[in-house]
């Protein structure tokens, strides 16, 4: 007797329909096809294990399990419960009731308990599309999958459980959520915010402009001088994340396995800050079947390197076409995925290798050249991509001290929600390329951001007299608009440019002599 059931394969950020089908014929041995990985063709073992448990066994005849489509490749060891149930049902050891309307993944452990899976959200988004009536799951994951309505969500804890519900000995109720609700409940709630930041106006204001206008930012200082502080704030100011948004950013949070045991809706933005140390493939995804990378994890959010001339010159390198596209494309010999990457880059680093050059206070200990050797570690073209360069010098004594407390996060978002407004209706045409200024191509640069007579001669001027390069017009063009935006001006006038020309500290040609 053939039985047949369904489990899933994720593909990127989304989920595959995959039927197991199962035939026990006349001889011996188990065999597994369709392009299962390892962990798959192990399942054999932790299937037989977990049967035993429970008083069943997997029969003593020629057992074929074909996992279709049979040209895609198949990882992990979710496919465990799903390989049980067939087995028992083509067996004739149970009788299955509405075994083919149910989506099944699980990983079994020896004694027949439920191990969780990755991807739950995406699969159950694919059920849901498919028209299947419900989704058994482990129950760790059955919160994630409930995400998703309409679809009946049965959390399991054991084989046992599993085999009781598709028989109709044991009723579960599924699980059910009410996503706007829960989304609305845990909006932005941070654990940081601006207030507690006190002094540094100067880079709070930076931080706002950045924000206000989508714009990538690093910042230079000496060590101490507050820049991760400022970094780990900076999602605290940009706007609320909408139900779709958060819903995306969720689904490549489930597929990575990082959204824990609650299984709940992402509701803040993303902060990823990862070390220097870092390959390339954790930082844009990898694998046999590619699994998103750091960038794709800060989706919708920042993603921050600290010390960023200590990060290898390939990962960098790496990151050019995703900041350009806003998503990574990996590629393999049997299929090429694509994960979103709309993220903030905030970087950061010393001066100098000792840190302290151009510090108000301390003596610079670094031989000459070592300040422009260790900037040339960042590449011309990396650098390129990133808006605002900002100088960090140190809180003094008496602003840490400060009883006056500082604006907060919520009061900075105010006005950064309002200019993106302003961008919205600028760019209304084109929705699906260009969302706000950073965005904006060299073309649609020179239609938007026009100057007058005052601006561009200052504009010249400035270029002139500061070394400032080829690179740096189109950046100030951007900044000088987002900061026009914030200020809720229609054109972009003198005191803006000024403003902008501020943040391109490290495109001074004098800059690495101080």
């Amino acid at each position: 007797m053939i039985s047949k059931t369904f489990g899933s394969s994720v593909y990127g950020v989304d989920a595959t329909l995959i039927e197991i089908e199962v035939n026990v014929l006349t001889g011996t041995k188990l065999y597994v096809v369709g392009l299962p990985d390892s962990a798959i063709k192990e399942s054999e073992h932790r299937v037989e294990s977990a049967l035993k448990h429970f008083g069943y066994a997997i029969p003593r005849q020629k057992v074929v399990i074909n996992l279709a489509p049979a040209e895609a490749k198949k990882e992990g060891a979710a496919f465990d419960l799903p390989i049980a149930l067939s087995i028992l049902q083509s067996s004739g050891q149970i009788g299955a009731r509405d075994f083919d309307k149910y989506v099944i993944l699980g990983e079994l452990s020896l004694d027949g308990h439920l191990r969780p899976i990755k991807g739950a959200l995406p699969i159950a988004i694919e059920a849901r599309k498919k028209g299947f009536k419900g989704f058994i799951l482990p129950k760790e994951n059955a919160k994630e999958a409930a995400i998703v309505n309409n679809l009946d969500v049965i959390g399991v804890s054991t084989l046992l459980e599993a085999i009781e519900f598709i028989q109709g000995d044991k009723v579960i109720s599924p699980l059910k959520i009410d996503t706007r609700e829960l989304f609305n409940d845990t909006l932005d709630h941070y654990e940081v915010d601006f207030s507690q930041v006190q002094g540094q106006e100067n880079m709070k204001r930076a931080m706002e402009i950045a924000a206000a206008g989508g714009h990538n930012v690093i910042m230079v200082g000496p060590p101490g001088a507050g820049k991760t502080m400022l970094a780990k704030r900076l999602p605290t100011i940009l706007p609320s994340l909408g139900l779709q948004e958060a819903l995306e950013t969720t689904k490549i949070h489930s597929v990575a396995g990082k959204l824990g045991s609650d299984g709940q809706l992402i509701s803040t933005r993303p902060f990823r800050a990862p070390h220097h140390t870092i390959s390339d493939a954790a930082l844009v995804g990898g694998g046999g079947i590619p699994q998103p990378g750091e960038i794709s994890l800060s989706h919708n959010g920042v993603l921050f390197l600290d010390e960023l001339p200590e990060y290898k010159r390939t990962v960098l390198e790496v990151m050019r076409q995703p900041l350009e596209e806003r998503k990574v494309t990996i590629s393999r010999a049997r299929m090429s995925v694509d994960f979103p990457a709309n993220f903030m880059l905030i970087a950061s680093m010393n001066p100098c290798p000792c840190g302290y050059h151009n510090h108000p206070e301390k003596e610079c200990s670094c031989p000459p050249g070592a300040v422009q050797r260790y900037l040339n570690k960042v590449s011309g073209p990396l650098l390129d991509r990133i808006d605002l360069h900002v100088e960090v010098t140190p809180v003094s004594f008496e602003e840490m001290t400060e009883v006056k407390p500082a604006e907060s996060s919520e009061a900075i978002r105010e006005r950064v929600i309002a200019a993106r407004k302003i961008q919205e209706e600028r760019f209304k045409e084109f929705t699906n390329a260009v969302h706000c200024n950073a965005m904006m191509p060299s073309q649609l640069v020179k239609k938007v951001c026009v100057l007058d007579a005052l601006g561009k001669n200052l504009l010249k001027a400035a270029m002139d007299r500061l070394g400032l390069s080829a690179r740096a017009y189109d950046r100030i063009l951007k900044v000088g608009r987002t900061i026009a935006d914030l200020a809720g001006s229609e054109n972009i006038k003198a005191e803006h440019i000024a403003e902008a020309i501020q943040y391109r500290s490290l495109d001074r040609d004098s800059w690495a002599e101080g």
